[in-house]
């Protein structure tokens, strides 16, 4: 018998878009439960550590979205051929978010002087550094993140670029041909380009 599932998250894209991509890519039907900022203060306290993503399986919740990510990776084939492969995917999607994380703190900026200090310093070292060396790994696996085949990290990536692209324009992505061709062949697989062409409309 099949797993019910039902994701909880807000109404966004954010840390939940990669597990969603992993359903739609699976053909797994899912409940996507997505929570109003006015009903957070109600369901904090019934969210593993009070946060979301959190994902009910056959009743049972669970939460840490890259966790959630993993385990549905390994039900439908997404985590790589062997534990070698699997590492590798870990060790990506970990050091994107170490990426993301700088990224975040520089959205979140509010002093105009120092959002400028912080995205100059984006621009001109921390991105270069991280994206050069993702888009060396994309180049050598042949358009993979991992190995010669799909893996959810490939999908971790491509919700990520598509961020990347909203926050640093359309061109942002030029000078990483690999990671771009990497977002466009995901973006385009069938069930999951169905999925972005009716998901609701978010900023991120």
């Amino acid at each position: 018998m099949a797993s019910s599932y039902k994701l909880i998250y807000f109404n966004a894209r954010g840390k939940a878009e990669h597990i969603r991509f992993i359903f739609a890519y699976a053909g797994i039907d899912y409940e996507d439960v997505r929570i109003t900022k006015e009903q957070w203060s109600e369901r904090k306290e019934g969210m593993p550590f009070g946060m979301v993503p959190a994902l009910e399986i056959d009743g049972k919740l669970v939460g840490q979205s890259n966790a959630i990510a993993r385990y549905l990776a390994k039900q439908y084939g997404l985590a790589g051929k062997d534990e070698w492969e699997s590492l590798q995917c870990d060790m990506l999607v970990d050091t994107l978010s170490d990426l993301k994380q700088v990224l975040y703190q520089y959205r979140m900026e509010t002093d105009p002087i120092k959002k400028e200090e912080k995205k100059q310093m984006l621009l001109r070292e921390t991105i270069p550094f991280f994206m050069g060396k993702f888009e060396k790994v994309v180049a050598e696996n042949n358009g993979y993140s991992v190995g010669d085949a799909l893996t959810w990290a490939d999908f971790v990536f491509a919700v990520s670029l598509e961020n990347f692209e909203l926050i640093f324009g359309n061109n942002s992505l030029e000078r990483y041909p690999s990671l771009r061709a990497l977002k466009e062949k995901v973006f385009n697989i069938p069930s999951i380009q169905d999925w972005v062409n009716n998901r609701p409309v978010t900023d991120f």
